[in-house]
């Protein structure tokens, strides 16, 4: 026989608890997209509105983004529009 005695065995650590899944909706965040101005103020304008969208919940950038939109296709618009015509002289002003 032996003498030998297997020491008792230590239970392991046990892991610690993973956090409670949290159904809290996250704080807005910054997207931390760049807007490269183009050069055109009332452009940059309209791009720099997006801005606003960094600070509200997701469900409020639908009404930042079809503002932004909206704002551009007008902008677009008005480079399709036609200039005035150029004044001229009329036959009474002539000497």
């Amino acid at each position: 026989m032996s003498d030998w005695m297997p020491e008792p065995r230590t239970p392991p650590e046990a892991a610690p608890a993973p956090p409670a899944p949290s159904f809290e909706a996250a704080p807005p965040a910054p997207l931390g997209v760049t807007r490269t101005p183009t050069g055109h103020a009332t452009v940059d304008a309209r791009l720099e509105r997006l801005a606003d969208a960094d600070h509200l919940p997701a469900d409020g950038h639908t009404e930042v983004y079809e503002d932004v939109h909206r704002g551009l296709r007008d902008e677009l618009t008005a480079l399709d529009a036609r200039p005035a015509p150029a004044p001229t002289p009329s036959d009474n002003n002539r000497s």
